[in-house]
């Protein structure tokens, strides 16, 4: 979980990683609702930023490696609403069947 001198692997700082990209790139739709989702729940207080880093530290070394920030961000959002009530697991897996019924592109899922 941690090496001797008491970081753990999610804590990068200071490690040699390469130059940091300083060109801008736009996000996708699906990124900016995360990032809305998070400023919402937060100010509804349905989780705080402790909470939401704990969720991402305990994802594992592994999700670092396999996931997107903003995958790794609504994951986060999601143990969070979990825990907190606000959703069961077995409500949002419903949801999920009854969202993936209507079709997998928008006009589909709107009769369009």
């Amino acid at each position: 979980m941690s090496d001797i001198t008491g970081r753990r692997w999610h804590d990068m700082g200071g490690d040699q990683a390469g130059p940091v990209p300083m060109d801008q790139h736009d996000f996708a739709l699906w990124e900016k609702r995360v990032d809305a989702l998070m400023v919402i729940c937060s100010s509804k207080g349905l989780f705080t930023v402790d909470g939401l880093r704990r969720a991402l530290e305990d994802m594992g070394e592994d999700a670092f490696e396999k996931h997107t920030y903003y995958e790794r961000w609504v994951a986060a959002v999601n143990q969070n609403l979990i825990e907190g009530g606000v959703y069961t697991l077995e409500e949002l897996g419903q949801r999920m069947d009854d969202i993936a019924k209507r079709g997998p592109t928008y006009g589909e899922a709107t009769g369009g």
